[in-house]
């Protein structure tokens, strides 16, 4: 039934012009469907990463002690300053070669070419959730903070549960702005052989010159899954929205 309608469907686009031939090929269907798996699992990986991530350092760069915040702050400008492919080839090329050195041969490294993309794409991302989550930790009003400080919370209780929540909310659209832009970073992937869509999408055009239909639907399927994240962001700012807030 399935063959059936991929069949039918690469005939019609055909006629148009199109070349998605490779969708009746059981090989080379399911390497793209493999594909888009990875990168859904990339994402899903990556994002609560770079939350934390964002949090700890955004904890660090408000804490008032300089042997955090400055560690914090040049991880951060660093991060931010430079590209991602060229953090994830650094990454890749030059500590996991030290890392497999060190152990005795690559074969006794542990960490994977997927591991290095949810560690840099995710940290990477983590540096922006920061500044947006710094901002917002500041932006806390001094009374707030006051309030707390008179009911006997300490620094740590008073970042948890006064300056944390209160600043989630108004870094939200720019954390959800991030996460968006963390999910077409999942593509580096394809530069060290991670099997995401864009790699396995690569693998398929080399053999049947279709780049312009594969291009396409990568941009469709990207569209989707960042229409996606921005909805439920969309969902989260209702839902988290102080009550009485602006009227």
């Amino acid at each position: 039934m399935l063959d059936s309608i991929l069949a039918g469907f690469v005939t019609y686009t055909k006629s148009l012009g199109f070349n998605f031939g490779f969708l009746t090929s059981v090989y080379e269907r399911t390497i793209w469907i493999d594909g888009i798996s990875m990168t859904l699992i990339l994402i899903a990986v990556t994002i609560p990463v770079s939350l934390v991530g964002g949090g700890l350092l955004a904890a660090a760069l408000t804490s008032g002690r300089k042997y955090l915040s400055v560690p914090a702050r040049v991880f951060v400008e660093l991060t931010r300053n430079t590209p991602t492919l060229v953090q994830l080839m650094c990454a890749f090329l030059v500590v996991n070669m030290l890392i497999s050195k060190a152990l005795g041969g690559a074969q006794y490294n542990p960490f994977s070419p997927f591991f290095w993309v949810v560690a840099v794409v995710g940290l990477h991302i983590a540096a922006f959730h920061a500044e947006a989550l710094r901002a917002g930790i500041e932006s806390v009003p001094s009374a707030t903070l006051e309030a707390a400080r008179a009911i006997g919370f300490n620094r740590l209780q008073i970042l948890w549960f006064v300056e944390f929540p209160l600043a989630l909310r108004a870094a939200l659209p720019a954390i959800v702005n991030n996460l968006v832009n963390l999910a077409k970073l999942t593509t580096v992937g394809s530069a060290i052989a991670v099997g995401e869509v864009t790699y396995a999408s690569i693998m398929i055009w080399s053999q049947r010159d279709n780049v312009i239909e594969l291009m396409i639907v990568i941009l469709l399927l990207f569209s989707l899954i960042n229409l996606l994240i921005a909805r439920t962001g969309r969902w989260l700012e209702n839902k988290l929205k102080v009550p009485g807030l602006g009227i």
